[in-house]
């Protein structure tokens, strides 16, 4: 069975989006956990089905409204969640995280 593990970065990254999103409307950052759940959940059963964008990284877009990626690595049965980002942030911030 696969395990996910969320990198310090990757969890204030969650946060910041959370805390954003919850400041325009109320319930709406649960809406992205949400969201974020369904992805990682996608990324459990099929994680070599989404695209390699930098070396080992994969990113896995939100489907729903959220323009967001999870960006993990895979080592053995384990998901490393490296950065969740916006879609117009800089693709290169991640790319320097351990």
């Amino acid at each position: 069975m696969k395990q996910v593990v969320v990198r310090p970065a990757a969890a204030a990254d969650i946060e910041d989006a959370y805390q954003w999103y919850e400041s325009q409307r109320p319930g709406l950052g649960e809406e992205l956990l949400a969201a974020l759940r369904s992805t990682r959940d996608l990324v459990l059963q099929h994680p070599e089905a989404f695209p390699v964008l930098h070396r080992d990284t994969r990113r896995a877009l939100i489907p729903q409204r959220f323009p967001y990626g999870l960006f993990y690595r895979i080592y053995g049965d384990t998901i490393v969640i490296v950065a969740c980002m916006h879609a117009k942030r800089d693709p290169r911030r991640w790319q320097h995280r351990p």
